[in-house]
């Protein structure tokens, strides 16, 4: 069974940090690239950052570049988030996200979401 388990969302005022967690099970981790999303109260879920297990590549939207870092333990079949300096703007509850694409299918996997709270 396909598993992704997000944890370390909590309340932090504007400016701390908080390291979210996306814990991996039953899938074959370094194939999959690894993505964080985010949705906040009356708008879409956007993309965050996303990590490539099998070569480490990153991608950061302009919102959180320098801001928030994603690595990947793949002995661990974990992905974080540190996220940094942050702002009011950056409360949403934050997904994690597997996604593989081949010629003949895209397998996508999400996870059930952790909830970060800024306060200014």
């Amino acid at each position: 069974e396909v598993q992704l388990v997000e944890s370390g969302g909590g309340l932090v005022q504007a400016g701390g940090s908080l390291r979210l967690s996306c814990a991996a099970s039953g899938f074959t981790f370094d194939a999959y690239g690894i993505g964080w999303f985010r949705q906040a109260p009356g708008k879409e879920r956007e993309g965050v950052s996303c990590i490539s297990s099998s070569d480490g590549s990153t991608y950061y939207a302009d919102s959180v570049k320098g801001r928030f870092t994603i690595s990947s333990d793949n002995a661990r079949n974990t992905v974080y988030l540190q996220m940094n300096s942050l702002k009011p703007e950056d409360t949403a509850d934050y997904y994690c996200n597997a996604r593989k694409v081949t010629m003949y299918r895209e397998d996508n996997y999400w996870g059930q979401g952790t909830r970060v709270t800024v306060s200014s």
